[in-house]
C-alpha cells in the first residue's frame, strides 16, 4: 500500500506534491522542520507521513530524525483528505460569539471535549460544529475538521474554528507566531510571590503517569512559556490572568502545578487539595481571544463571559475574605 501511494505521490496520482528547500546554517530534524513549514498539519500527522514513506530528502526516503543540512531538497506528498471514519453531525446548543463564512468563535462550556478521540467518539464540539457548519468535513485532519487550537474538556471560554482551509492555515500561523493572543482567567491555590511573572519549562509526558504531562528536560519536552498576573488576592487563593506564548497540552495547568499553585478543581494536577465549594473541573476560562481576520486582515477581539460556577466561586471567596 505504501509503495503504491508513494508511486502515485511522485507521479500523476491524487494528492499534493510539495518541493521544499532547507536553507539554514545549522542542521535540524526533518519532522520538526516540516512542522514549522506546514502549520496546517499537526506534528503527529507529519510524523505519519514520514513513517509511510511520503517524504524524501534529496531523493531518499526520510526518517523523522533525518538531519537536514543547508541546500537539501525535501519532497513531501500530502495524500487527499480521508473520509471521516465515524464522525456524524449532532445537534447541540452552541454559544456562538461570532460567525461569518470564514470562521466561527464559540464560548465553550465545561465538560465538552473539542474533538473525538478513542473512547470519546461523539458528543464533542466537532460533532456539534458539523451539524452547524455543513462545509467543515475535509478541513485539516479527519477527526479535527477546522480546529485551530484546543481547550481542555473542563476549560471554558473562547475557541476559534476555521471554516475553510485557507482560514485554518492563516489562523494557525497567527497562533504559532503569537499574532493571535489568548488570555485566560483562573483561580489557583495559595498566594504567589509578586504580582506578575513568567513560567518557562518544557512540557512533555509525565515520566511515571503517562496520562499526565509535566515540566521535563528540554530534550524530553517542548518549550513552553506562560505569563501570569495577579488580578485579585482571595485569602488562601488567587485569581490570575494568564497569557500564552505557546500552546502545549495542559500548559497552564502543568505550569501552575509546577510552581506549587495548581488550578482549583483540577482533578489531574490538584486532586488532593481542599476546595472551598464543590467543583466538577478546573476553574480555568479562556476569557479573551484576539486575532487578525484570516481573510480581510481586520483585528478582532472576542470576550467570553465567566461561567456561573466561576462567578459563584469568586463571590464565595470574596465574602470569606471580608
Amino acid at each position: 500500500m505504501t509503495e503504491q501511494l508513494l508511486d502515485q505521490s511522485f507521479g500523476e496520482g491524487e494528492g499534493e506534491l510539495l518541493k521544499l528547500h532547507y536553507q539554514k546554517p545549522l542542521p535540524m530534524r526533518l519532522d520538526r522542520w516540516l512542522v514549522s513549514q506546514r502549520a496546517e498539519q499537526s506534528r503527529a500527522r507529519i510524523q505519519k507521513f514520514i513513517e509511510a514513506g511520503f517524504v524524501r530528502v534529496n531523493g531518499i526516503t526520510g526518517r523523522a530524525k533525518t538531519p537536514l543540512r543547508n541546500g537539501d531538497e525535501i519532497q513531501l506528498w500530502i495524500p487527499p483528505p480521508e473520509p471521516l471514519p465515524y464522525l456524524k453531525p449532532q445537534r447541540m446548543k452552541l454559544n456562538v460569539l461570532f460567525e461569518d463564512e470564514h470562521l466561527i468563535v464559540i464560548n465553550k462550556p465545561a465538560g465538552l471535549t473539542v474533538h473525538p478521540a478513542p473512547g470519546n467518539r461523539d458528543g464533542t464540539l466537532v460533532n456539534g460544529l458539523l451539524y452547524h457548519c455543513s462545509d467543515l468535513p475535509g478541513i485539516s485532519g479527519k477527526l479535527r475538521p477546522g480546529i485551530v487550537h484546543r481547550l481542555d474538556k473542563d476549560t471554558t471560554g473562547c475557541i476559534v474554528i476555521a471554516k475553510s482551509q485557507e482560514a485554518l492555515v492563516k489562523l494557525q500561523i497567527q497562533i504559532q507566531k503569537r499574532i493571535a493572543a489568548r488570555n485566560y482567567l483562573g483561580v489557583v491555590h495559595g498566594a504567589l510571590n509578586g504580582n506578575e511573572g513568567m513560567t518557562i519549562g518544557a512540557i512533555g509526558r509525565h515520566p511515571i503517569d503517562r496520562k499526565k504531562y509535566a515540566v521535563v528536560s528540554d530534550e524530553s519536552g517542548r518549550y513552553a512559556c506562560t505569563h501570569w498576573k495577579v488580578v485579585e488576592k482571595l485569602g488562601d487563593y488567587s485569581l490570575l490572568n494568564f497569557k500564552l506564548d505557546t500552546g502545549r497540552t495542559h500548559q497552564i495547568r502543568v505550569h501552575c502545578a509546577h510552581i506549587g499553585h495548581p488550578i482549583l478543581g483540577d482533578q489531574t494536577y490538584s486532586r488532593c487539595r481542599k476546595l472551598p465549594m464543590k467543583l466538577s473541573g478546573q476553574v480555568l476560562h479562556a476569557i479573551k481571544l484576539e486575532l487578525d481576520h484570516p481573510i480581510i486582515g481586520k483585528r478582532m477581539i472576542f470576550e467570553a463571559p465567566l461561567p456561573e460556577v466561576f462567578t459563584q466561586l469568586l463571590t464565595l471567596l470574596r465574602r470569606r475574605r471580608e
